[in-house]
Order: structure tokens, then C-alpha cells, then sequence
């Protein structure tokens, strides 16, 4: 399968089935970064209050910086995993502090910051900064593993670099924040780990 084409057809596919999230018509890196903590280890439908609670609380990466640590495990109550409430305000401090209140612009200068590994720098890298690195999460691992055959697996070194490679390859470089969407959209949403919409897929022809 031709990169251009998997990624018309999954572009083609989100546009018309996307959900209507707020953190989707923004490139504010402070919003998208909020987002992307948020939904670790959290489906969408319980972390889309929590983004609109905190957005509201703190309209800015300075606002939430200037919090106190309690102030934020408090809006925080009932995510669980609270590391990530902690990192949250470490990374808003260091923005705030070290940056001037400007996030990096880069994916690799992204993971310089607390709490922020490879997939929220790729995610932050390429919605709001145009950068054409792809994200890798477990619903990319997934879909490409299923469309293209792949049985590597994911927690090896082999495996980490053949599914970035590929991600990468197929990666639109002329809008990669609507291809990583569109990716990521289809794995959540279609092409989940049980019962995936086969007999619907655009590449059920191919996969």
C-alpha cells in the first residue's frame, strides 16, 4: 500500500467521522499539552469535564504555574494516577519559569520538560507547531500492525523501530496534525481492540 494513499484514506475517513473535541480547533500548545496529559491512562467521555474545568481555572500555562500543588491535585480529584497531576504543574512551572511561558517548538526540545515523553512532544510537535513527526501510541501500534501485517512485537527494540519507521514513512508532510489525528481518531473510535468495525473499513480490501 502506497503512504499517500493510507493516508488520504484515513484523513478522508476522520474528516467525516470525527468527534467534535475543543482541543481540535486549537494550535495552543498550552491547550493541546493540557489535553494530551489529561487523556493518558483516561477515556475521553470522563477527561473532557476535567479539560474544561481546568481550562476555565487556568486560561494560561502562567495561571497554572502560579497555582499551588494543592490547588491542582484538587481539580485533579477522581483521574487517579495522580503523578500525572504532579508532572502537570512541574512542566506548567518550568514553562512559565525557564521558557517564558512559551512552550519549546520542537519535539525534541518538548522532552526536555517534566513529565513529557516521546508521544505527548510528538502529539504537542505536530498539532501545534506543523512539525512532521508522527505519534505512536497503542492505537497506532494497533492499526498499523493489522493494515500492514505486522507481528513485531511492540515492546522490543526491533519492534519500537519498525512501527516509528513505518508511522513516520506513512506520515503526511503537508498537514501532519490532520494525518496524526486521523490516525489516532480511527484506532479510539473504529478500529478498537475488540470488535473493530471490519465489514466498515476503508482498507478492509488491503488489511
Amino acid at each position: 500500500m502506497g503512504k499517500r494513499y493510507f493516508s488520504d484514506k484515513i484523513v478522508k475517513w476522520y474528516l467525516d467521522n470525527k468527534r467534535p473535541l475543543p482541543w481540535r480547533d486549537t494550535t495552543d500548545p498550552y491547550l493541546i499539552w493540557l489535553s494530551e496529559v489529561i487523556l493518558q491512562q483516561t477515556r475521553v467521555a470522563q477527561g473532557l469535564p476535567y479539560y474544561q474545568q481546568f481550562v476555565k481555572t487556568f486560561p494560561s500555562v502562567q495561571h497554572l504555574a502560579r497555582a499551588s500543588e494543592q490547588q491542582v491535585l484538587r481539580l485533579w480529584q477522581g483521574l487517579g494516577y495522580y503523578t500525572r497531576a504532579r508532572n502537570l504543574h512541574k512542566c506548567a512551572q518550568a514553562v512559565a519559569e525557564t521558557h517564558k511561558g512559551k512552550f519549546p517548538g520542537t519535539y525534541n526540545d518538548l522532552q526536555t520538560l517534566p513529565g513529557v515523553g516521546q508521544y505527548t512532544a510528538a502529539a504537542i510537535a505536530s498539532f501545534a507547531f506543523g512539525e512532521p513527526v508522527a505519534v505512536l501510541d497503542g492505537n497506532v501500534f494497533r492499526i498499523l500492525a493489522r493494515i500492514f501485517g505486522i507481528d513485531v512485537p511492540i515492546n522490543t527494540p526491533l519492534g519500537k523501530q519498525t512501527f516509528g519507521e513505518l508511522a513516520n514513512e506513512l506520515l503526511s508532510k503537508k498537514d501532519p496534525a490532520l494525518h496524526n489525528q486521523a490516525v489516532m481518531e480511527f484506532g479510539a473510535t473504529f478500529c478498537t481492540p475488540n470488535n473493530p468495525q471490519c465489514e466498515e473499513c476503508p482498507f478492509k480490501k488491503s488489511c
